[in-house]
This record gives C-alpha cells, structure tokens and sequence, in this order.
C-alpha cells in the first residue's frame, strides 16, 4: 500500500511538471508569436489579452484573476485534482506570461505564419496541461457545465462562446486580427487534439463474422493481436453472429482489413479511433514467439 501511494504521489507530481511545461510553452507562443503581432488566443486568455491591451493591466494578472471562478466551477464539477493541476496550470501561465513579455518576437509580418506558428505552440501547451489532467483556460469548464444544462454538446458552447470572445477581439485588433486569431485558435484546438488522442493512432475493429476462428487465429499469428468475442443476434434477420473486437495501431490497418476480407468476405467491419490503450491483453506479442 505504501508502495502504491508512493507511485501514486510521483505520477502526481510528474503532472504538475508537465502541466507547468505546458503553461511555458503556451506563454511563450503568446508573447514570442501571436500577441506582438496583433494576434490574440480564444476563451478566458483572449479575453485577458483584449482587457490587458485596453486598460494597461499585466496579462499575468487578468490571467489569474479571470479564471477563478472558473477553477472553482472545476473543482465542483470534475474534481480537486482536475482542480489543483489546473490552479497550478493557470498561476504559471501567469506568471510566464509576465516574465516574458519583453522577449524578443521570432515571426514578424507574415500573417499566415503567425497564425500556423503560433497556434501550433500554443496548441502544444495547453494540449500537454489537458493530457496530464489539468487546463489553462476556464472556458473549457464553462462549457461543460452548459452542457449538462442545455441540450448541445461541449464543443458547440466551445464554439458558441468563442464567437463572443473573438467579437470582442475586434475592437482592439480589428477585424482581421479577430479572423487570424480564430485561425490560430482552430489550429491550436487541433493540435491540442492530436496531443490529448496521441500519435499511435490506435483503433478498435469490430466485426460481425460468422467465421469468428479462423479471423481470431490469423490475426493472432500475422499481427501477434488478441480478441475478444462474444455472441449477437441480428436485429433484422435474428440469424446468430459472432461478435469480435480488435485493438491494432494504424500501421496494421490495412493488413487487418486484408485478414477478413479473405476469411470472410461477407463480415461486416466497424472502425473507431482510439485515444489511448492501456497493458491488459490488447497489448501486441511478439510475432516471432506466435510463429515457433
């Protein structure tokens, strides 16, 4: 038990480490790339810069201050860890933002590059912060909260609010510093994407077969892949099939798809990303051991 709490406490901290990273590389895409050149970021950070260039306050302070009722919002509806990650997320976006202010600007002029740039940085950031557990901005917490009260989904409220934030962008950039920063805000919601699901692009195979063994088998011997199956019924002919479920990264594919099709080319295939696979019996064997 000591053991456990002991790795418990180092995965812990290993988080608020990478939560801190992502606060320093979030700042340093908004003060090296995106604000000197007229550029702003989306949520509770767009609206701390538009405060910051309006009334001469430090970004850093509108930062802290602006997201504290969105910290409490997160520590009521998702918890104290979510909480804590994301209290030390956001106090050291402050303050990076801060330190950094007066740091040299490494794109100038090019809109587009501005843009790709920055919302790549900043999408890097913030993507670290929610793939160890914490956030760097309150708008996320905002909408989830919307919607479990209203009938739309997060992203739509993501969507919805931004809009105001980006029209409120306007009256200090004006419309095309409004237009490139909703760009590199899309360009940093994608890569944040692709951060949270990573880049082994595991997926998940379910097939309806009525040839479950001999697919069971090759797939265990050409990829070192297990599966699991079970029995269904078909809703409309009420005929048994057997069910199989596969997790195979996005290498293998294809040589999946080869596999049915060639045991049974009447089976039907279902195809869903995965985010992230953890040990168990879906992790791949060693081919060589399969073919001794």
């Amino acid at each position: 038990m000591k053991n456990f709490k002991s790795r418990r406490m180092l995965i812990f901290i290993g988080r608020i480490i990478m939560t801190v990273l992502g606060a320093f590389i979030t700042a340093y895409g908004l003060e090296s790339v995106l604000i000197p050149n007229q550029v702003s970021d989306g949520g509770i950070t767009g609206v701390s810069i538009v405060g910051s260039k309006m009334f001469d306050i430090k970004l850093g302070y509108l930062i802290a201050v602006l997201n504290l009722p969105f910290i409490w919002l997160g520590y009521k509806q998702i918890g104290a860890k979510f909480s804590a990650l994301s209290i030390v997320g956001i106090f050291s976006l402050a303050i990076f933002t801060s330190i950094m202010h007066h740091i040299p600007t490494i794109i100038e002029g090019d809109s587009l590059l501005v843009t790709i740039v920055g919302g790549v940085i900043i999408g890097t950031g913030m993507g670290l912060a929610l793939r160890n557990g914490g956030a760097l901005d309150g708008i996320d917490m905002f909408a989830v909260l919307l919607s479990r009260k209203l009938p739309f989904g997060t992203s739509d409220f993501i969507l919805f609010l931004n809009i105001f934030v980006f029209i409120l962008v306007s009256t200090v950039f004006g419309f095309e510093g409004a237009m490139l920063s909703a760009i590199a805000y899309f360009i940093a919601s994608k890569v944040i994407h692709l951060i949270e699901e990573g880049l082994s692009g595991s997926k998940t195979f379910t097939i309806i077969t009525k040839s479950p063994q001999p697919i069971i088998e090759e797939i265990r011997e050409e990829l070192g892949r297990t599966c699991i199956y079970n029995e269904v019924l078909g809703g409309y002919t009420d005929k048994a099939f057997t069910q199989v479920t596969c997790v195979i990264n996005r290498l293998e594919e294809q040589k999946l798809k080869e596999i049915v099709s060639d045991k049974d080319p009447h089976a039907f295939i279902a195809i869903y990303d995965v985010s992230d696979v953890k040990k168990g019996e879906f992790i791949k064997q060693d081919l060589q051991r399969h073919q001794q």
